[in-house]
């Protein structure tokens, strides 16, 4: 991987491989169905041992991950799939309380999806989640932008690292993409519906203190206090921007 189709025309196109974590046999069976049908690659495992075993020995471009799942459930899963892989995940539940949408967003889930649902929405979820995590890759070929560097700081967009002092520090998925979004544009003030809508997407529910909690977060990680070559500036009562400091100008 990646596999490529090759049209007469010349025209290159990925094909993309779901994997589907869910004991439903009856609704795995349907979303394959739509997903084939899309012209991508299905693969369905029906627990959460199998799941987490099909991530580390796969590789996926999405995964459709159930929360209740026998052996391990899926927040428990996408916890294990996160200490080693990127993998975009929306998760699949018959709950609906915004605590445990909030839980799974923050563990590391990109999307959250509440049953009944139809097979459309899903699909219509997966096309919007795969263009959102096209949309803050690099263009192939531009080598330069995968990564940056600001002083101590290094952020690799290819390897989804980030270095500081010769460090590396562990972000998970929404605090590198909020990082990457705001040091790959620096100087530029986004707004914390800008950033929702960016990394959380359309159909994010929650309000826009997330945005502050990561950006807390983030700076924490980082420990800003002791790099003073940059900072993620509070711009007051709009938004966030990433600076350099004088020094690196």
């Amino acid at each position: 991987r990646p596999l490529f189709i090759f049209y007469n025309e010349g025209e290159v196109k990925q094909m993309i491989t779901i994997l589907v974590a869910d004991d439903h046999i009856q609704i795995t069976a349907i979303l394959q169905k739509y997903i084939e049908k899309e012209g991508w690659n299905c693969q369905v495992v029906h627990d959460g041992a199998s799941a987490v075993k099909a991530v580390r020995e796969g590789s996926f471009d999405l995964v459709l991950l159930d929360i209740m799942m026998p052996q391990k459930d899926g927040f428990q899963v996408c916890r294990e799939i996160r200490t080693f892989s990127m993998v975009p995940v929306i998760m699949l539940t018959a709950r609906g309380e915004d605590f445990e949408k909030i839980m799974g967003l923050d563990i590391g889930a990109d999307d959250y999806i509440v049953k009944p649902f139809s097979s459309p929405e899903v699909m219509a979820r997966i096309r919007s989640l795969l263009r959102r995590v096209g949309s803050l890759s690099p263009a192939a070929g531009e080598e330069k932008k995968e990564r940056l560097r600001f002083g101590t700081l290094k952020i690799h967009a290819d390897t989804y690292q980030v270095f500081l002092a010769g460090q590396e520090i562990f972000l998970t998925k929404k605090e590198f993409d909020l990082l990457w979004v705001l040091a790959s544009q620096k100087k530029q003030v986004f707004t914390r519906e800008m950033l929702l809508d960016q990394l959380w997407g359309y159909e994010y529910y929650g309000d826009s203190r997330t945005v502050d909690t990561h950006i807390k977060r983030l700076r924490s990680k980082l420990d800003l206090c002791q790099h003073p070559e940059w900072e993620i500036k509070t711009v007051r009562g709009v938004g966030y921007r990433f600076e350099e400091t004088a020094a690196l100008k």
